[in-house]
C-alpha cells in the first residue's frame, strides 16, 4: 500500500512539473512557430531560385537557403533554452 501511495505521489508531482513547464513555455512555442514558418518559406524560395536560375548565378539560392538554415538553428537553440 505505501510502494501505490509514493507512486501516485511521484505521479502528482510529474503533473504539476508539466503544468508549470507548459505555463512557462507559451510564449516560446509561439515564438518557434513563427520561426518554423520563416524557416520553411526561406527554403521554399530558396528551392525556388536554386533550379530557376542557371549555374554560374544561385549565389541569391544559396543566400536564401542560408538565411532560412539560421531560422531553423534560432529556433533550435530557443527549443534548447526553453
Amino acid at each position: 500500500m505505501a510502494n501505490a501511495k509514493e507512486e501516485l505521489e511521484n505521479l502528482e508531482a510529474e503533473v504539476q512539473r508539466i503544468r508549470r513547464k507548459r505555463k512557462h513555455g507559451g510564449n516560446t512555442i509561439a515564438l518557434r512557430k513563427v520561426l518554423n514558418i520563416i524557416f520553411l518559406v526561406l527554403a521554399a524560395v530558396g528551392l525556388y531560385l536554386y533550379f530557376t536560375h542557371e549555374p554560374g548565378e544561385r549565389r541569391p539560392a544559396f543566400i536564401v537557403l542560408l538565411a532560412g538554415m539560421g531560422a531553423k538553428v534560432l529556433e533550435f537553440i530557443v527549443r534548447w533554452i526553453a
